[in-house]
């Protein structure tokens, strides 16, 4: 078996699940912050029927 070429797949693979990890938390936390501002700042309706 030849275990250089073994050792870089092993390392090709951690590399890309360590990165996908950090780029799961990074999204996680930009839709955290999207989801609190629309809570805070809802859209308001331009429907003339609805205005006071």
């Amino acid at each position: 078996m030849n275990y250089p070429v073994t050792g870089l797949i092993v390392l090709a693979v951690l590399i890309g699940i360590i990165y996908l990890i950090k780029r799961n938390r990074k999204d996680e936390k930009d839709f955290e912050k999207q989801i609190g501002r629309s809570d805070i700042k809802p859209e308001r309706h331009n429907d003339p029927e609805n205005r006071p």
